[in-house]
């Protein structure tokens, strides 16, 4: 019985890469309603990726009063190690970061946005409220510097 739940275990731990499988959209969602939260699709292939994730880093360790979620989206098979890899490089070790692990993406951005094609970088700026802003492309860290002021003005 210890053994069996051992994985899940691990996966819940601070940083930690969880496979995002069927339903894990709505786990996230769960998970941090009521909360300001930053959910970043990115992959290991992807070039603007790798020069947005550090500025991404920086924006989580200058605002610790929104919730990070990366979710590592590549068409090709997520490599667990390098998604690791580029994550501890970029600051977002201790991020929420999940990777597809479904053989089926199509149903998992189907999942998340109906009309989602699979283009990353995606992010997705899911207010208090629940309300969602979704950036197509490369995030601009002054836009994303506005809406966290929005959101803390919100709490006041």
């Amino acid at each position: 019985m210890l053994l069996t739940s051992l994985p899940s275990g691990l996966a819940s731990e601070e940083g930690a890469l969880r496979p995002f499988e069927r339903g894990s959209w709505q786990q996230v969602l769960r998970s941090h309603a009521g909360h300001p939260t930053l959910v970043h699709f990115w992959g290991v292939t992807c070039g603007p990726c790798k020069i947005e994730l550090p500025q991404l880093g920086q924006f989580m360790k200058d605002h610790p009063g929104i919730d990070m979620v990366t979710i590592s989206a590549d068409l090709v098979p997520n490599l667990p190690a390098a998604t690791r890899s580029m994550l501890d490089r970029a600051g977002l070790a201790s991020a929420e970061n999940w990777f597809f692990s479904d053989g089926f993406a199509d149903r998992l951005r189907f999942e998340i946005d109906p009309a989602w094609q699979g283009d990353i970088p995606r992010t997705m700026l899911i207010a208090r409220d629940g309300t969602v802003t979704t950036i197509e492309g490369s995030a601009e860290i002054a836009d994303l510097q506005k809406w966290s002021d929005a959101q803390v003005a919100a709490t006041r």
